[in-house]
Order: C-alpha cells, then structure tokens, then sequence
C-alpha cells in the first residue's frame, strides 16, 4: 500500500509545474552551453572569421608594421621597382586588394619603393649617334631617362638628329665614339646636340673673273645669297664679276644665308684664265 501511494506521489510530482520547470531549466543550460563551446572553438581556430584589408598603398613599410589592423596579418615584401622622385620603402602594390574580406593571419604581399636609384651604362643604351632625336628621345623615356636639346649646329645630312651627347657637363656620344663605361641614373638628364640645315658655317668662295649669272648660280648651291650688284658700263650682255664684299683670302668663312656683294663689268678682267 506504501509503494502504491509513493508511486502515486511521484506520477504527480511528473505532472506538477515545478518539475517541467526544471526541464525547461536543463535544457536552457544545455543550449546555452552549445553555445558558449561554438563561440570558444571559433576564437581558438579563427573558424570563418573575416577581417577588411586596409588601404596600405602610399604608406611606408615601417607606418604598416606599426598600424594595429595590420598586426593581424603577415605582411612579405614581394618585389621592389625603383620609381623617379619616389623615396624608397613605399608600398606601391598590394595583394590582396584594399578592401577585401580576408582571414586573420592572412599573407599580405606588397610591392614597394626602391631605396637605391637604378643606374643603367652608356653601353646599354640605344644607339643615340645620327638618330633622329623625337624617336630617341622617346625610347631612353622608357628608361626613365630624360632627353634634352642642348643646341642646334649645321650638319649637311637630316636635320633634327643627334651629333653629340652630354651628360652632367660630360661628353659621352659623339661620332669619335662613346664613352661605354659612364654610369647615367634612372630619373637623369641627356643633353643632345641636334643638326639643323641651316646656320653653318661655310668658306667665302671666290667669284671674281665668273659671270654674274654663274655666281648666282654657285651662291645658291653654297646656301649664300647675292647681295648688292654694282655694274661698271653700261653693256646689256655678259657681266663679269672683278670684285666682291666680303673678299675672298680661301680663309674666311661666313655663315650660311648671309649675302655676298659683288662689282661687275662688261669686260672680263685681263688676269682672269
């Protein structure tokens, strides 16, 4: 009879609120237990945890390594480029990009700054001697080398083509040659001497005793110019040069353009052959 009415006791102690309570308690402690060791394995193994990658690209590797968002990644210098008017040690390249959603610990590989100037040999550059200077000038751009017309000078070949290369008040390439072993840095400057066809230098040529139209004739073909004819007589046929200004000595030069004056007459000098 005791065991009939303890069972009893305990069948309504199975239905009463307090021991659905107690469930209900056990497992909320359950739960939130699941919880708590899900949230811990993540901390512990970083498990699909996802961090923004910060904009690095202009700051110096040693701003980076001091940057607490940067802490949590690995960063490796992956290649160096020496750019003009740039110190070195700036990140120039990042990957992966600003922006992205990437692990803790991740590898970070940047590309950065040079700290040394790049230098390249006189030997190494393009053939500069009798080029034209645009094209030229073009290619050692590349090079991050600049190019400069330092002066024009007459030349009887193409106009605008190199005949001489300075660099830093020293001359390197002319048609002697040049000078292979000279060292030019990346970001300097070459001086180049270009060729015009006109404003050379020519020997003022004799023209006494030739007749005045044949002295034209040669005064065109040496690029000078016929000045002021003075005629001594009053013949309407063949004039003879028996003078000229500036007179020839087979010394002498003049520049190109310039004009020679001459005194001509209607008879040919006795001396002339």
């Amino acid at each position: 009879m005791a065991n009939k009415t303890e069972n009893e006791s305990f069948l309504g102690y199975l239905k009463s609120k307090a021991f659905l309570r107690q469930i209900l308690l056990i497992l909320a402690v359950f739960v939130l237990l699941l919880i708590l060791i899900q949230w811990g394995l993540r901390i512990y193994t970083h498990h699909g945890q996802k961090l923004e990658l910060p904009d690095i690209i202009g700051k110096s590797v040693a701003e980076v390594e001091q940057m607490s968002e940067m802490r949590k990644f690995q960063l490796f210098v992956s290649d160096s480029l020496f750019i003009v008017g740039k110190k070195g040690g700036l990140i120039t390249d990042q990957n992966p990009k600003p922006g992205s959603m990437v692990k803790e610990n991740r590898k970070i590989y940047v590309t950065i700054t040079k700290y040394l100037k790049e230098t390249v040999r006189v030997a190494d550059l393009p053939t500069l001697y009798g080029n034209a200077f645009e094209q030229k000038k073009t290619e050692l751009k590349y090079r991050d080398i600049d190019c400069v017309v330092k002066s024009y000078t007459y030349d009887p070949g193409e106009p605008n083509h190199i005949l001489e290369v300075y660099y830093n008040g020293e001359l390197i390439i002319s048609k002697e040659g040049r000078k292979d072993n000279v060292v030019i840095e990346k970001g300097g400057t070459l001086e180049c001497v270009v060729s015009r066809k006109d404003g050379g230098d020519v020997t003022i040529p004799n023209l006494r005793c030739q007749e005045l139209e044949e002295a034209r004739f040669m005064l065109e073909s040496s690029k000078l110019k016929l000045g002021d004819v003075l005629k001594k007589g009053d013949d309407e046929g063949t004039w003879y040069i028996i003078s000229q200004s500036p007179p020839y000595d087979g010394i002498t030069n003049m520049k190109m353009g310039e004009t020679i004056s001459v005194t001509v007459s209607a008879s040919k000098p006795f001396d002339c052959n």
